[in-house]
């Protein structure tokens, strides 16, 4: 899509007369990258090197060294930034070195699990060691009955919503 096409469009469209009040293209910024001490794992490692990422920027590598000391963090970046690593990081090192750990992320709609499913599949997908490790699974409104057990059984990293968690999961807790 050619973006300043579309806002020209915009401008002289009547329908969207005084919307637009301004456009403002900003230069692209060089990446900055950081190493997280210790480094990543030969597995974690090999997963990013498998999607084409050899290097953290300097906002993913600062995240996983706040979850690693126990701190609370939040990160705000731009669109298409690599915010999920922020997250997945962290939880797929833990998950690595505690077999018996599980986590759950919750996500505010079923398709944003759904998206984030995809992902982690996709950064799993071509190691063996990563697909026995790792077991995601969507636990929403549209998991059919025999899914369901086999989450509940096998997964590691449950990704659901507001919703399943308070009708689901919180009231057979014990079966978790």
């Amino acid at each position: 899509m050619d973006v300043a096409a579309f806002l020209e469009r915009l401008r002289l469209d009547p329908l969207y007369a005084g919307q637009l009040s301004h456009v403002e293209t900003l230069p692209a910024r060089e990446g900055c990258f950081a190493e997280p001490a210790p480094g990543l794992s030969p597995l974690l490692g090999g997963m990013l090197a498998g999607r084409g990422i050899t290097q953290l920027y300097t906002h993913q590598a600062q995240a996983l060294q706040l979850a690693r000391a126990g701190q609370d963090w939040v990160v705000t970046t731009g669109t298409a930034s690599g915010k999920t690593l922020c997250y997945h990081l962290p939880i797929l090192e833990h998950l690595e070195a505690d077999p018996q750990a599980k986590a759950m992320y919750l996500f505010p709609t079923k398709a944003l699990a759904q998206d984030q499913l995809r992902g982690l599949l996709d950064l799993v997908a071509g190691h063996d060691a990563a697909t026995q490790r790792f077991r995601p699974g969507v636990y929403d409104g549209d998991t059919p009955t025999a899914q369901r057990r086999r989450i509940k059984a096998e997964a590691n990293l449950l990704l659901t919503n507001p919703d399943m968690l308070h009708a689901s999961v919180l009231p057979y807790h014990a079966k978790w």
